[in-house]
């Protein structure tokens, strides 16, 4: 659907979609997709046109490094730099080699994560790998976030979607945009519409990944809000001997062509020191960076906002 009417015919079109259908729907001014609205903790997706940023270490590695991460998201949130969703593994599954560093103990990395959420009033994600993980996990989280190896495991997505909780998908880096339906379907069909899909760059030959922004429109057709990880499309897989590569300096690039391409929310693993990450050293954003990456797409999303406003 094209809408080049402005806001309040736009919004006389959301009402009379919300009141048919039962389901609450905006109109991205981008796109000109109609769009699932849903809460999130504190936070209503999408909201006013502004994005939504989902941002956090690639897995928890200390108590002490998450609380710094998660102190920081809520400075630049208060002083007006954004909405946050904290994201963290609490064990990562997929690793290069098995020597890889998986975690600190999925009941210390779980419990950090519910104190991030109740300490800093901040919803919180993590990684789900298995039917069993998504009853154990559930407690201490807002959003399960289904990792893109698994975008198709039936089993594991309508187990997340009978969580409640809200789900984000990653789109597995040999599918198509348009597949990623079938993937929403499987939740959906629970009951349970509170579903995000996020893009992450899709396989180019050996050891490197590209991003085709046509999926972003292509994917915003499902009604669901998009994401564009702007981390993990940087990756170069396996590149790294044992451990995966990645190309951050094109990271602002991407992200701002995702911004006007019509995301959502943007997806970015930020720690305090990268290169002594234990986990995707190549790709993580410098934390004392992140405040100054966040004001620049913002400024773009209000630009684009305003172009498709007129």
């Amino acid at each position: 659907m094209r809408i080049k009417n402005n806001v309040v015919n736009l919004t006389s079109v959301e009402n009379f979609i919300s009141s048919h259908s039962g389901v609450k729907v905006t109109i991205s001014k981008t796109t000109g997709n109609t769009v699932q609205k849903f809460s999130i903790g504190t936070i209503d997706l999408p909201a006013d046109g502004s994005l939504f940023f989902i941002a956090g270490p690639c897995v928890i590695e200390s108590r002490a490094m998450a609380l710094e991460v998660a102190g920081e998201l809520r400075r630049i949130s208060a002083e007006g730099g954004g909405r946050f969703i904290f994201k963290g593994s609490y064990r990562k599954a997929n690793r290069s080699s098995a020597s890889s560093f998986t975690g600190i103990g999925d009941n210390e990395a779980l419990d950090i994560l519910a104190e991030v959420r109740e300490g800093f009033g901040m919803p919180v994600l993590t990684d789900v790998h298995e039917v069993a993980e998504v009853e154990r996990t559930a407690p201490s989280v807002d959003v399960l976030q289904i990792p893109a190896f698994l975008s198709r495991q039936t089993d594991l997505l309508v187990a997340a979607g009978r969580s409640g909780l809200a789900v984000n998908i990653k789109k597995g880096q040999f599918m198509a945009p348009g597949d990623m339906a079938h993937a929403a379907a499987k939740v959906s069909a629970t009951g349970n519409r509170r579903i995000m899909l996020t893009e992450r760059g899709s396989s180019f030959g050996y050891h490197n990944l590209v991003v085709d922004f046509r999926g972003i429109p292509q994917m915003a057709e499902t009604g669901y809000p998009v994401v564009y990880d702007a981390t993990h499309s940087l990756q170069l897989p396996g590149a790294g001997n044992g451990v995966s590569g990645g190309e951050r300096r094109y990271l602002l690039p991407l992200a701002r062509a995702a911004v006007a391409a019509g995301v959502n929310g943007l997806f970015f693993e930020v720690h305090p020191d990268p290169p002594s990450a234990l986990s995707d050293a190549a790709t993580q954003i410098p934390l004392g960076d992140f405040a100054g990456v966040v004001r620049e797409l913002q400024r773009l999303s209000q630009c684009m906002q305003s172009i498709h406003s007129r």
